[in-house]
């Protein structure tokens, strides 16, 4: 089992002909995702190594009933490219572009309060469940059907995270990563609930950092309606306050968002913390019984 997406869901790549979009969208149908269509205004009727391209996300959703999209827009263009996505009915948007300006964001929110379409991202590697498909940049080759379900603010410490777990031999459900902005569209207690519900996944890995609330808001959550263990690390322990680390949501500003006040809200939740990186797999394993 797996959440959100699987060997069922149907893409389409908006941006699919600019040289990221082509290369991740061939990626995403080399490891197995059905990739169906391909959107670029004014570009309708070319294709891309067989992937049909249209003018518009309505268009390719007559043409190819896509439930999925992923985006590789530029930031000017992302905030009215997932809009659109929703606008078709499009079920579940991925938005791999970063830089987005929060302000386009505000007025993306808005615009989702009224269709029920799920953004993951923006400014993320998008979303897996191994052995069924993909949707974003994250490498195919480190995941393992299995047991563990991950969410990350941070796409490197996913794929740590996830390597790890794959040698352990426990494998993953589904990996998520929710991206560092301030206003994602998924976030941790979304992706929380439904690991919740997946009756294959067993366990949870949690990877926050510093900035916002985020981490301590998922860990009251999990305290009251989660039964699963979940495993907890904290990235950006180091960083001195004020200054952005990576990402625009992690940011320490007036005492608030540190790495200490976020370990101590999710171990008060009796979540497993690993004190590095390094130990996040093995501290899974231990919480599993295995």
């Amino acid at each position: 089992m797996a959440i959100w997406v699987d060997s069922d869901t149907r893409v389409v790549v908006q941006g699919i002909t600019g040289s990221e979009g082509q290369f991740h969208a061939l990626g995403c149908r080399d490891y197995g995702t059905h990739v169906v269509a391909g959107v670029t205004p004014g570009k309708g009727g070319q294709s891309v190594e067989g992937i049909p391209v249209y003018d518009s996300v309505s268009e390719a959703r007559d043409a190819s009933s896509c439930n999925a999209s992923m985006i590789f827009v530029p930031p000017p263009f992302a905030a009215d490219a997932i809009m659109e996505a929703a606008a078709a009915g499009v079920e579940l948007v991925v938005c791999i572009t970063e830089g987005i300006p929060v302000a386009d964001m505000l007025k993306v929110r808005a615009f989702l309060r009224d269709h029920p379409t799920r953004l993951i991202g923006p400014n993320c590697p998008g979303i897996i469940s191994p052995g069924m498909a993909k949707i974003g940049i994250m490498p195919g080759h480190i995941h393992q059907p299995g047991k563990v379900g991950v969410v990350s603010r941070s796409g490197t410490l996913t794929y740590e995270a996830v390597w790890q777990v794959t040698n352990l031999g426990l494998g993953q459900s589904t990996c998520i990563g929710i991206g560092g902005d301030p206003l994602p569209g998924t976030n941790f207690i979304d992706t929380l609930a439904g690991f919740a519900e997946d009756p294959d996944t067993e366990g949870v890995i949690l990877i926050g950092e510093i900035g916002g609330s985020a981490e301590e808001e998922a860990a009251a959550w999990v305290q009251e309606n989660l039964d699963k263990p979940v495993v907890g690390f904290i990235a950006g322990r180091t960083a001195p306050p004020g200054r952005r680390m990576g990402h625009a949501g992690a940011i320490i500003s007036g005492g608030k968002g540190t790495a200490q006040a976020k370990t101590e809200a999710l171990t008060a939740a009796g979540i497993t913390v690993a004190e590095s990186p390094a130990e996040i797999g093995i501290s899974m394993a231990r919480a599993l019984g295995k």
